[in-house]
């Protein structure tokens, strides 16, 4: 038997984890792109060590999108978003973080609700990796292809990376005001 859980985060639920995400901003420089990283590979390994209910081990296993999205050498992850997706990961570098990770049963809950509200400001940072990811596969089955596979996935690429940035803009400039989504972390 299963059961679903829903909550909702109040303004000041979000202002906190905005507070928390600006301080791993804050850490995120002091570390480099590369200790992020691998503090984020740390964290998905101990999940894998640990006996995390499957609602938490579900919305962590997302890191590991963001992750490869930074590292992956032909998507090419522009400047300014790979900042946007290193300032998520570093929330992932402390283990003592809002809840202790080695918290039976629970020291993993904040992480996850961070990966909860990451994954919605990055949406179309993720949609765009996981199109490029899905053409690319498609595209290497093909055989006999004249046009070289840097060009394929250049101009597929550019087209990606342009739509993430018209939608997040069209995000920001719609009804908000503020010129961020409702929920922004960053």
């Amino acid at each position: 038997m299963s059961l679903k859980v829903t909550f909702e985060l109040a303004d000041a639920d979000l202002d906190h984890f905005r507070r928390v995400m600006r301080q791993a901003r804050s850490v995120a420089k002091e570390r480099g792109p590369d200790e992020v990283l691998a503090a984020a590979e740390g964290l998905l390994a101990r999940i894998k060590e640990a006996e995390v209910p499957e609602f938490i081990g579900d919305r962590l296993g997302r890191i590991r999108t963001l992750i490869d999205m930074v590292r992956d050498a032909e998507w090419k992850l522009p400047a300014a978003e790979t900042g946007r997706v290193l300032n998520a990961l570093a929330y992932f570098c402390e283990p003592e973080d809002l809840i202790p990770d080695d918290v039976p049963g629970l020291g993993f809950l904040d992480d996850a609700i961070m990966v909860e509200l990451v994954v919605r400001e990055l949406r179309h940072e993720i949609d765009a990796y996981l199109d490029f990811c899905a053409y690319r596969s498609t595209r290497d089955a093909r055989a006999h292809d004249p046009v070289t596979r840097e060009q394929w996935l250049s101009a597929r690429r550019k087209a990606l990376q342009s739509r993430m940035r018209n939608r997040r803009w069209r995000e920001r400039n719609r009804g908000t005001g503020r010129g961020r989504s409702p929920f922004s972390l960053f």
